[in-house]
């Protein structure tokens, strides 16, 4: 079965995420039935502490940051989540996620899931939640590193290894251009490090005088790589 038009819209969200890969026409569309699609605005939070969410999402399009915010009000990033994953409420998979926030970096699409329709469909499945197991195992992994590096790293090394990351998520030769340009802010960046805007500013600009990034308004463009990631430590 071939999909096509709207059909092929209502699906998309189910084809591109690796773990519903070898799934069947019609198991596609079951899925995709109970996924109804939704929009974040680039800054608005899908869920906090505050707001817990129920519900599985799908991301469609853009990123979303999921972060923590310690008892004196430091934030500190747990995952980028790029299009083609999963995030959520993760209770729902025997991982609490009640104290994360989770931020549209970008204007968002998501599909979003119940707490019932993850049972039916997804950990019912014994491909699919050995899947979600294996992303939730590369998540925790990469918190960590994000807690050791808040611990051990200087705060230009943290900048550094946040834009290194960043560029690794990038598709290259985008537009034609070989170096992985970041589109995001300073602000967004500074979140992403864990300081503040002020800082984060200084040490782009003397990465910038250093020619291993481009600055330029709301995109940082990545011209050493190999450089950048020796900064990183």
């Amino acid at each position: 079965m071939n999909h096509t038009g709207d059909e092929a819209e209502k699906t998309w969200c189910i084809s591109e995420v690796d773990i519903f890969r070898d799934l069947n026409a019609s198991e596609m569309d079951a899925i995709a039935a109970a996924a109804p699609m939704k929009t974040y605005s680039a800054g608005e939070l899908l869920y906090s502490p505050a707001q817990p969410s129920e519900v599985l999402f799908i991301l469609k399009q853009g990123r979303v940051r999921i972060f923590r915010v310690s008892a004196d009000g430091r934030a500190l990033t747990c995952a980028i989540i790029t299009p083609g994953t999963i995030f959520g409420e993760m209770v729902l998979l025997g991982q609490r996620m009640y104290d994360n926030f989770a931020e549209a970096l970008d204007d968002v699409t998501v599909c979003v899931m119940s707490r019932a329709d993850v049972h039916r469909f997804l950990l019912s499945d014994a491909r699919i939640s050995a899947r979600i197991t294996e992303i939730l195992g590369r998540r925790l992994t990469d918190l960590e590193q994000r807690l050791s590096d808040s611990v051990f790293k200087s705060v230009p090394q943290r900048i550094a290894t946040t834009l290194v990351a960043l560029a690794a998520q990038t598709r290259p030769g985008v537009l034609g251009a070989r170096n992985p340009q970041i589109a995001l802010t300073h602000q967004q960046i500074a979140a992403l490090a864990g300081t503040s805007r002020e800082t984060t500013t200084k040490v782009l600009r003397d990465l910038a005088g250093q020619h291993l990034i481009r600055l330029a308004r709301g995109r940082i463009t990545v011209l050493d790589p190999v450089r950048l990631t020796d900064h990183a430590g």
